[in-house]
């Protein structure tokens, strides 16, 4: 017979406390009911554990053995269960996240200091990538939430959608484009572009909306990297195709912005999890922060001109 939680503790405790009737008193036990827990566990071991006298009892040198033993297979399930506590109160936990370069710079910050405040033993393991490889790692079990774009339903994944962003045409400083209030995909396709490679979404979501005004699509520059994106405009190499979203497009200076005449050019960002999975409670309580910076880290248009 395998010795139950209840006969170790019982046993822990007679011995820490030399006495069956103090050790049944911290147990919240009768003294006959802890007495069994001993004898039981006597039993299923084979061994008797105490010296009883009319002075008390005393373990025998096989059971002072056994309870450095199982003090410490206590102490460890002490822990793993308060671990777990911790975890379902929200307090601890490990939370892996995929999400777009762009928005990592942008809604994560705000949405990773609301848990923070409130359960600092959380850990966020931050993984910035392209829409593809953001879906990818969801579906592969590299991590339990996503921010990113589907270019259409994922059996795989569930979406919610948290705002929308849309491309702008990002001008360097004094182009002579900067007159006009709204540009169209002809007018941008003359000019020297600069846009992020081809493995990005925001490639993509140019390449379909110069596609539906009949045109190609064939950039003069090409960047990984936002920041290297915005740098290249600054330089006046040519005008930028870029995520309204984009945090280097507010430093100073400031760039000018154009809207594009093309429906397409707008992205819906979404909180990406997997179908069917149930998010840890830590990542619940990160879940419920990036749905509310969402609003917040939305572009408010305020810095586009009007058609």
């Amino acid at each position: 017979m395998t010795p139950s939680l209840r006969q170790l503790r019982a046993f822990a405790a007679a011995v820490e406390t030399g006495s069956f009737g103090r050790a049944a008193a911290r147990l919240h036990l009768s003294q006959p009911a802890l007495t069994v827990q001993i004898r039981a566990l006597e039993t299923s071991l084979g061994l008797t554990l105490f010296d009883r006298s009319a002075r008390g009892v005393r373990p025998t040198e096989a059971g002072r053995h056994l309870a450095q033993s199982f003090g410490r297979v206590l102490a460890e399930l002490d822990q793993v269960v308060e671990g777990a506590r911790a975890q379902a109160a929200r307090r601890s936990g490990v939370v892996r996240v995929a999400v777009l370069p762009s928005v990592a710079a942008t809604l994560l910050p705000l949405a990773l200091a609301r848990p923070r405040a409130m359960h600092p033993a959380i850990r966020v393991l931050v993984r910035d990538a392209v829409a593809g490889r953001v879906a990818a790692q969801l579906r592969d079990g590299e991590a339990e939430l996503g921010i990113g774009m589907l270019a259409g339903p994922d059996p795989a994944l569930e979406a919610e959608t948290l705002f929308e962003d849309e491309l702008i045409a990002v001008l360097p400083p004094g182009h002579r484009l900067a007159a006009r209030s709204r540009l169209s995909p002809a007018i941008l396709a003359a000019e020297p572009l600069v846009l992020t490679d081809p493995g990005s979404s925001l490639r993509a979501l140019a390449e379909r909306a110069f596609a539906e005004s009949g045109l190609l699509l064939n950039p003069a520059y090409e960047a990984t990297y936002m920041s290297t994106a915005v740098a290249l405009v600054r330089a006046g190499l040519g005008i930028g195709i870029l995520p309204a979203l984009a945090p280097d497009l507010r430093l100073p200076p400031v760039l000018e912005t154009r809207p594009i005449a093309a429906p397409a050019m707008r992205r819906t960002i979404a909180l990406l999890w997997r179908r069917g999975a149930s998010l840890s409670p830590a990542a619940e309580a990160l879940a419920d922060a990036i749905r509310g910076a969402g609003t917040d880290a939305a572009p408010s248009g305020s810095n586009l001109p009007e058609a």
